[in-house]
């Protein structure tokens, strides 16, 4: 098994030490999604839901999200992002939204916690903005399906 990076030699929680690590880029992608009745969809495609653009503000959301992310997860480094961009797309086969969100730097360690916590607080904001409607949607799916860049190289799901 190996050996967990943020546990010291007597199993103490701490940030990694990245100082020694290169500068390389780096990007990570994570999806997630949020399952609703085809009715609450329709609010969505349809520009009806009573708080205005959903996929607009969940967009927005997801962005902060990612930059605010050393602030909300213990032992994150706060990094210098160089981009987050998120795709929100209804799918009338889930039904729901299904979500993406890329996010790149260039420095010493990766960017799947900001991924996965741009995708998290977008799905977050959908179902914030739909739950007048449906309190009953599930957020489901969310994980990193790409990360490149640093020792460990490419992962891909």
């Amino acid at each position: 098994m190996e050996k967990l990076t943020h546990f010291d030699a007597d199993g103490h929680a701490h940030m990694v030490d990245v100082s020694q690590k290169s500068h390389t880029d780096r990007r990570a992608i994570a999806e997630s999604a949020v399952r609703m009745r085809p009715e609450t969809l329709a609010l969505v495609t349809e520009g009806r839901a009573k708080k205005g653009d959903v996929l607009g503000v969940a967009r927005l959301a997801g962005i902060m999200g990612a930059k605010r992310c050393a602030d909300l997860i213990p032992l994150c480094h706060p990094l210098p992002i160089t981009k987050v961009s998120l795709d929100l797309t209804p799918d009338e086969g889930l039904p729901g939204v299904r979500i993406r969100a890329e996010v790149r730097t260039t420095g010493q360690t990766g960017v799947e916690m900001e991924a996965l916590t741009a995708a998290s607080v977008a799905a977050l904001t959908v179902y914030d903005m739909l739950k007048a409607a449906e309190k009953s949607m599930e957020i489901v799916a969310t994980r990193v399906v790409l990360k490149e860049g640093g020792k460990s190289g490419r992962f891909e799901a």
